[in-house]
């Protein structure tokens, strides 16, 4: 499940990174105004224009650089997916050690400012760091099991 889950969030980000690479020699500004009026908000509100000023102030070398981070992130993610998925001890310590970098921060997030999405976040990426330690901690199926030989016959 979690390899699935990774995967995902791969795909996503591939897609991401690959519609920002669409963007490169566009007015991103427009396209982002655009976008706000289209899905009804107001342009001149207080997050829409956060939206807008920001696509306004990217250039190609931004967005060619946000494009190739996006893509090394759905590489890494494909690789821990596909390690997982392929049982890999590597792959457990790399999923448990990537989620764990992230949880303070998200801790911190919700001190800011607690919402759903945040606590979501925090409690999706803890349940996978928690079960990622378990497995580690557990190792594959236990420890090896030391051969075991016939019992001796008993001399009379």
């Amino acid at each position: 499940m979690v390899a699935t889950f990774e995967a995902t969030k791969g795909l996503i980000v591939l897609a991401v990174g690959l519609g920002l690479f669409r963007l490169i020699h566009r007015d991103v500004e427009a396209g982002a105004e655009r976008l706000v009026r289209h899905l009804h908000f107001n342009p001149a509100s207080h997050y829409p224009r956060i939206l807008i000023d920001a696509a306004g102030r990217l250039d190609d070398a931004h967005l060619r650089l946000l494009a190739i981070g996006a893509l090394v992130y759905a590489v890494i993610r494909f690789t821990e997916a596909s390690g997982l998925w392929l049982d890999r001890r590597w792959a457990e310590w790399f999923g448990a050690i990537s989620g764990a970098i992230y949880l303070p921060l998200e801790i911190y997030n919700l001190w800011v400012m607690v919402t759903w999405p945040r606590v979501t976040v925090l409690v999706v990426n803890s349940i996978i760091v928690i079960y990622l330690v378990q497995v580690l901690v557990r190792g594959h199926g236990g420890p090896p099991k030391a051969a075991v030989s016939p019992p001796v016959a008993a001399a009379p």
